[in-house]
């Protein structure tokens, strides 16, 4: 039987931590940054965990 595919999207954007859980990156800093104050955009350079509620879907996508 054949075996699941990784779904590419998604590997480019989550990543599994060393306990398993899964990282996310924050989206509206790609451009337009000008008027988004600097602590906004320094703040959106952080990554944050993906919620309870989407782990089981994202962790179907991501071996």
């Amino acid at each position: 039987m054949g075996k699941m595919k990784t779904h590419r999207g998604s590997a480019k954007r989550f990543k599994r931590t060393g306990t398993g859980k899964l990282r996310r990156f924050k989206a509206y800093k790609g451009h337009l940054t000008g008027k988004k104050t600097a602590k906004r955009t320094r703040n959106l350079r952080k990554g944050s965990m993906v919620s309870a509620a989407d782990t089981r879907r994202i962790d179907h996508m991501i071996p």
